[in-house]
């Protein structure tokens, strides 16, 4: 599947037959903004605001001494892949108090992304036991931030204690080229899953 060039058009293509919802969430300052950001082919919608002091109170400021805003609401942007299949990208933010918002966004959705950072790999637990208890899919991106640990991904996997079938990728969020091949093998997994049988 080939990613549609960027635009600025707020219109689909004709041939688009398709259109999934898809959540893009993982804890505080793990680059789910930049992610949708480098993958919509439309101008993202974000609700960023300026972090204050009163908010450094409340979520973990450790390891992110250079970031300066945090989405409020949610991130959103548009991809279209192969010209008939659109993904509507919904980020969430990533502080525990919004966990009502990330149960809303959950509706409607076919699956969600996980991205995750190795140096705070206990961050990703309340939202992959968010996304396991509304039973949505997905998947989990390890978002290589300069001078992370270089661990295994059969290491990372033992430590989130993920399923066998659940993928588990590495990827770069401000590289167009990692996040769409991330953002393929999500869709590829969830839609292996709608042709599997139910259990009784």
């Amino acid at each position: 599947m080939d990613c549609a060039p960027a635009s600025e058009t707020v219109y689909l293509p004709e041939g688009v037959r398709t259109a999934v919802k898809l959540l893009v969430v993982g804890p505080f300052a793990v680059g789910k903004t930049t992610f949708v950001g480098a993958l919509s082919e439309i101008r993202p919608l974000r609700t960023e605001e300026v972090m204050t002091r009163a908010g450094a109170l409340v979520d973990d400021l450790a390891g992110t001494r250079d970031k300066t805003t945090t989405t409020v609401a949610l991130d959103f942007g548009r991809v279209t892949l192969g010209g008939t299949l659109v993904l509507y990208l919904f980020g969430a933010p990533g502080q525990r108090r919004f966990t009502g918002l990330w149960r809303d966004l959950t509706r409607g959705a076919l699956g969600a992304l996980v991205l995750a950072d190795t140096r705070h790999l206990e961050r990703s637990f309340d939202v992959m036991g968010m996304l396991e208890e509304s039973e949505l899919p997905y998947a989990v991106a390890l978002n290589e931030f300069d001078g992370t640990p270089g661990y295994g991904l059969d290491e990372v996997r033992e430590a989130l204690d993920l399923l066998p079938s659940t993928p588990l990728l590495r990827c770069d969020a401000r590289d167009r080229v990692s996040a769409t091949e991330t953002l393929i093998a999500l869709v590829t997994h969830l839609l292996a899953r709608t042709g599997e049988p139910e259990e009784a």
